[in-house]
This record gives C-alpha cells, structure tokens and sequence, in this order.
C-alpha cells in the first residue's frame, strides 16, 4: 500500500494528464475521471502509452505494455548491432501492441532487422499494425520497405507451428512476453487488470508455464532458430530457473542467463543457441 503523501501525489499528476487529454481532444474532464474512478487503466483513457522512445497506441483489451518489458527491450537494442550488410529476422510470440519489434526496428540502423509479430488477437493485430504506420515502420511489401526496418503483424497462434508456413524461417531473434500469470495468482489480480485487459494475454495456465512450453516445442523444430540464435523471455518474478530448464529440456545446446529487472526480479530468460 502507497503511502497517503505518495497516492496525493499520484493522484495529481493523474488528473493533470486527463485534464490536457481533454483539452486535447475536446473530451469532457468529468467523463474521464468517472472512468479512471471506476477503475479503467489510465493507458487507455489517454489512449497512449511510452515505450523507450515511442509513443505507442494501446486500446483494450490489448495487454498494456509494462515498464519491465520496456526495459529489457532497451537493453535488447543495446547488446546487439545488426547492419544493412549483415540484417537480422525477428519472430515476436504474442506481440500484443507490438511494442518489442517497433522498439528494436526503430532502434537499429535501417535495413537491419525484418521483424514479424503474430497475436492470436485480431484486436492486438490490428493494434501492433497501426502502431507500426504510427511509427513509420513499414511492412515487407510496402513500397517504402527498400533499406528500412519492417514489420508486420500476423493474426496467427504460436501453440502450433502451422503459421511457420507464412512466415518464413529461420528466424537469428524470437522474443516474447508470453502469458504467464498462474491461476492463484491471476485470481488475486485488481479489477483495473481482470476487467478491462485481455485474459488471455495473461493467464499462462495452471502453473503459469503452459506458452513456455509452446515456444520450447517451437524452437525445436528444425530450421526456426538460425544457428547462432537468441530466444529472450519475460518470465513471472519466480519462473526464471523453471523457463530455463523448459528450453534446456528441448535438446538445443543453449547458453542460458537471466536479467533483473529495474526492481530486482529475474525477470528476463535469455538462450544462445551455440552453433554446433
């Protein structure tokens, strides 16, 4: 529980943001602080959300995105550095507002990454697509696309390996920020998440691991994984060592190691496949 002086604080830093969007957008003031008083996000009242250097979009019910995830995709984009000469592909597991390949495709040199997200969610994929045209990330086959980063978002389930005949392998990148909440855990969840963000881009299952496992079986089949390939994580704040022994389990000769997030948490599982 915030301290009072801290919730005061908070409070009046909310209202100052609703009173700008409504000026913005010529919104009724009373409108959106019945809303944010019943207890919708703040995100989508004001319809945006920053992440490392963009301004995304998020509308519900796609996942928001969280300053975890921001912060180990900022450290993602600084650990590597793809060229126009040597590009790299990217596959985003459940890519939601399409948050993670915008960051990397805006943050590395142009012509270096082609990224692609699927979601399971016509709404996330709807989301991820318009947040790449607000961000002027093109798709593959956008006139634009010569030596630019792209992206494109597909509607597609990644519990099978059938959308692997859309997007063409083998992939040197797979990221994701899976669901992964377990079920004591999600029934323990404010009303502010259960009600207004999408259960499914939550609840990972009884013990909270079931798209984990999805992704191992994933990443285990021939030719999806290039051969010096990166598989990079969020995990709940206790699943780490679990995660790891899941990727461990399917064989690949990975090289494992673990990110604390800002507060601490080993909150990111990051595999090397070594080339044999």
């Amino acid at each position: 529980m915030l301290p009072p002086s801290l919730i005061r604080t908070v409070a009046a830093q909310e209202l100052k943001w609703l009173k700008q969007h409504a000026r913005n957008d010529a919104l009724a003031l009373n409108d959106l602080v019945r809303r944010r008083a019943n207890g919708e996000p703040l995100q989508y009242i004001l319809g945006t959300q920053p992440f490392g250097p963009l301004n995304l979009l998020v509308r519900p019910p796609v996942l928001i995105p969280r300053p975890e995830t921001e912060h180990w995709a900022i450290h993602l984009s600084s650990l590597i550095s793809p060229t126009l000469k040597r590009p790299l592909s990217l596959l985003d597991l459940g890519t939601g507002s399409g948050c993670i390949p915008l960051l990397l495709c805006h943050d590395w040199p142009k012509g270096s990454l082609r990224a692609h997200g699927i979601d399971i969610s016509p709404d996330a994929v709807r989301l991820a697509s318009d947040n790449a045209l607000r961000c002027g990330t093109p798709t593959p086959t956008d006139p634009e696309a010569h030596d630019a980063n792209t992206f494109q978002a597909v509607l597609a389930s990644y519990l099978t390996s059938a959308f692997l005949d859309v997007i063409e392998p083998p992939f040197d990148i797979i990221t994701s920020n899976p669901p992964y909440i377990p079920l004591h855990e999600y029934q323990t969840l404010p009303d502010s998440v259960k009600k207004y963000e999408d259960r499914g881009a939550l609840f990972g299952g009884r013990d909270g691991l079931d798209f984990y496992r999805a992704i191992a079986r994933l990443v285990s089949h021939k030719g999806v994984l290039s051969d010096d390939g990166l598989v990079v994580l969020e995990v709940g704040h206790d699943q780490a060592d679990a995660v790891s022994r899941i990727l461990v389990d399917t064989g690949n000769a990975f090289k494992i190691d673990i990110w604390l997030d800002p507060w601490g948490k080993r909150r990111t599982v990051v595999a090397r496949k070594e080339a044999n």
